[in-house]
């Protein structure tokens, strides 16, 4: 008796179970005679174990399928943290000019005037009034008593220009209200001159700005005719104290 093999299968395992120890005989040991249909011994066990053939399937590839239905989207994740900065773009084109700004906010004031009359000086001092007019914005100087009257604070420039009198002095001020502020002064002379005097002056709401002409303990006097425009008195607003009011 060769023995009785016993084959357990479970899923994964394979149990073998020896045989009882055989009977030997004397000639065991000899190999059969060929053709004899004999086995050969195989020593302790005459079995043989079961040999299983294992696929594996990874290193199969088939033909690439077609593309599935694109699944939905997820949520969305939580925001990342702000990027650098990048590099500053290039200039661009200048823009259209804007609607103009509310006019009540601009302040302007601005006169020039002139006189055609000679001037002569009296017993009392006088102000010289001014026959024609080149600008008067908003009627800020006042054509019947000669007078500026400041009607937007700030800072102003003023400018007198006279023609002197041949053998007369000429002898005038620029009045702020009743100070005055510089002179126009020629002495007597052969000949007549062209005089001018400017001045900046710091003016307040319903100040006054003048030319005088001094009174007669002096003689003097102006000179101007009806052809041309020989005396001129001018003034306008540099900047305004109160921006935007």
């Amino acid at each position: 008796m060769l023995g009785v093999l016993i084959l357990v299968s479970l899923p994964s395992l394979v149990a073998l179970v020896p045989p009882p120890v055989p009977c030997r005989h004397c000639c065991d040991h000899l190999e059969p005679e060929e053709g004899s249909g004999a086995q050969p011994p195989t020593g302790r066990f005459n079995h043989v174990p079961e040999v299983r053939t294992y696929i594996n399937m990874t290193i199969l590839k088939g033909d690439k399928g077609e593309r599935g239905d694109r699944g939905t989207p997820g949520k969305a994740g939580q925001e990342g943290p702000p990027g650098s900065s990048g590099p500053m773009g290039s200039k661009g084109t200048k823009g259209q000019a804007g609607l103009p700004g509310d006019p009540c906010k601009v302040h302007y004031s601005a006169f020039s005037v002139g006189r055609r009359k000679s001037l002569h000086s009296l017993e009392s001092y006088q102000a010289l009034v001014f026959d024609t007019v080149f600008v008067n914005l908003d009627d800020h100087f006042n054509m019947f008593n000669g007078k500026f009257l400041c009607q937007v604070p700030g800072i102003y420039f003023f400018n007198v220009n006279i023609h002197t009198w041949n053998f007369k002095e000429t002898y005038l001020h620029i009045m702020h209200n009743e100070t005055e502020q510089a002179i126009v002064y020629a002495q007597p002379s052969d000949r007549s001159i062209m005089q001018s005097q400017s001045v900046m002056l710091q003016l307040e709401l319903k100040d006054e700005v003048w030319v005088r002409l001094y009174k007669r303990e002096r003689e003097n006097a102006v000179y101007s005719d009806d052809v041309d425009v020989y005396i001129t008195f001018n003034g306008y607003l540099i900047k305004g104290s109160i921006e935007g009011n």
